[in-house]
């Protein structure tokens, strides 16, 4: 019997009648259907994924917030850091050491605020080093510069001396070999002039 034969065969053999093949015939759909789709699902579906969005994003703002430290300064009745004030924070008591000599620098262009500046030192006490114009005349604050943080009271005590309060430490006057360094602002010119 050749395989065409085999298959000739098994098509023509009867099997016996069971319910599925009695099917109503008002029935016109044939094989597996979905059920049809309730009114209103679609809207459902979407106010799940608007509700799981909203969840997301609000979950994502309280992260942000905490990390930042934000949500601790909003919540009644937390510990969180206030707020600075404008007092300066100083960590070194002011100190005239006349033994290091101040370069100072007029950064504005009022002429002859660095020697004014240098008589009040020398009146506090102090051994000036070097008057001279900064390289810009726009300097609104006067600063005192200081060049390691041992000199930070002496900074203080010049800063003083100045009637300003003003300092920081940094190296950008390294080269010019000063380690105490006043530059004048227009504020140390209205204090003179007025």
């Amino acid at each position: 019997m050749t395989p065409t034969g085999k298959l000739s065969h098994v098509m023509a053999q009867k099997f016996p009648a069971d319910r599925f093949d009695q099917a109503p015939s008002d029935i016109e759909r044939v094989g597996a259907h979905r059920a049809p789709l309730q009114p209103g699902r679609r809207w459902v579906t979407f106010g799940w994924a608007a509700l799981a969005t909203v969840v997301l994003v609000v979950a994502g703002i309280v992260t942000i917030s905490l990390y930042n430290n934000e949500l601790l300064r909003i919540l009644p009745g937390s510990s969180a850091e206030e707020t600075p004030s404008d007092e300066p924070v100083q960590t070194a008591e002011p100190t005239l050491d006349p033994a290091t000599p101040v370069m100072v620098l007029n950064g504005t262009s009022t002429s002859g605020l660095a020697a004014t500046a240098a008589e009040a030192l020398t009146a506090a006490g102090l051994t000036i080093d070097v008057t001279a114009n900064a390289d810009e005349d726009t300097v609104q604050s006067t600063v005192v510069v200081y060049a390691t943080p041992e000199l930070e009271g002496a900074a203080r005590g010049i800063a003083q001396s100045l009637g300003t309060t003003e300092v920081r430490e940094g190296t950008e006057f390294a080269e010019a070999g000063a380690s105490l360094v006043v530059v004048l602002g227009a504020d140390y010119a209205a204090l003179v002039a007025g």
